[in-house]
């Protein structure tokens, strides 16, 4: 019990990554990206393959960030060059790097057991809380800057930031580009965590993300910028604790996974608006118990008068 609960503590904090790309996508400007399917495959194909090739991981992962954000602007491009809708242009983009990940792969599969890794001699629970904690903060710093709140503005309202001058189409690019970049680098440190690279491992990824970020907000709440990308974080983790504990029933497999994944989503959902209606009723009852109060009162009042 005590290995899965560590387990699943570091899976969430590499995951973590990609649950801050689906929230710049999902919230922030407002886009339903499905290229995080294919870009999560590509960071962890591009990263394999250099590490296979003698290269240094640290930089394998650099350039598996740097095929993200390349997979994540082509679908920008899409979506604003080509005026694809934007659920199309992910679906067509996730089509193709579904191609390009196994041209990347040249096999389905790719083993880095035996190469050097990120993790060959760190253990990740010893630095990838402080690593998610600086992206964190770093991600939190660009959100307020001008450019930030322009990308911000963009998935507001994109009608009101033109008319001050902005180019909608370029922050969606980078809105798109810099929330790619991060699932690839997710893909990345989820390959040499496991040791392999599959074409197929991406598979799911976006509600994976969504069910992090939809967890995360339904917990801790998302009131502020800072708060928000602390939830997605914690988010992450908590998702995976839980699909941790679930595979524990002895009455469900690992290939149950995806029902499990599906199944938290539909309760994250559902979990907002049966908390909105508890507190209706309860408010509701509450006014109609002070409005009988305040009625016996004046009828106590009204019958005092009489006798007087």
């Amino acid at each position: 019990m005590y290995n899965s609960l560590i387990g699943a503590l570091e899976m969430g904090l590499l995951y973590a990554f990609m649950a801050l790309g689906v929230y710049i996508t999902f919230r922030i400007l407002d886009f339903p990206d499905l290229t995080v399917d294919g870009s999560f495959t590509t960071g962890g194909a591009i990263a394999a393959v250099m590490i296979t090739h003698g290269y240094s991981p640290l930089l394998a992962t650099f350039c598996a960030l740097l095929g993200g954000m390349a997979a994540g602007m082509c679908t920008g491009l899409l979506h604003t060059k080509g005026k694809i809708n934007g659920l199309l242009s992910g679906i067509l983009m996730m089509i193709a790097l579904y191609s390009i990940n196994l041209r990347i792969l040249v096999r389905p599969n790719v083993s880095l057991m035996g190469e050097e890794s990120l993790f060959s001699t760190v253990n990740p629970l010893l630095v990838m809380p402080f690593v998610v904690l600086l992206v964190k903060i770093l991600m939190d710093l660009f959100l307020r800057t001008d450019l930030g709140l322009a990308l911000r503005a963009t998935g507001d309202n994109a009608r009101m930031i033109r008319s001050f001058g902005v180019n909608t189409d370029t922050t969606t690019i980078l809105g798109i580009s810099l929330a790619n970049g991060m699932v690839a680098l997710s893909g990345a440190l989820i390959a040499q965590y496991s040791t392999f690279a599959d074409s197929s491992m991406g598979i799911g990824m976006i509600v994976i993300g969504l069910a992090s970020v939809i967890i995360g907000e339904a917990i801790f709440g998302a009131g502020s910028v800072f708060r928000a990308t602390l939830a997605v974080v914690l988010g992450s983790i908590v998702y995976r604790i839980v699909v941790a504990l679930a595979l524990r029933v002895p009455w469900l497999k690992a290939s149950d996974l995806k029902l499990i994944t599906a199944i938290i989503v539909i309760i994250a959902l559902v979990f907002p608006s049966v908390q909105r209606f508890v507190k209706q009723k309860t408010m509701a009852r509450r006014r109609t118990e002070e409005l009988a109060e305040l009625t016996r009162s004046s009828k106590r009042g009204g019958a005092a008068d009489a006798k007087a």
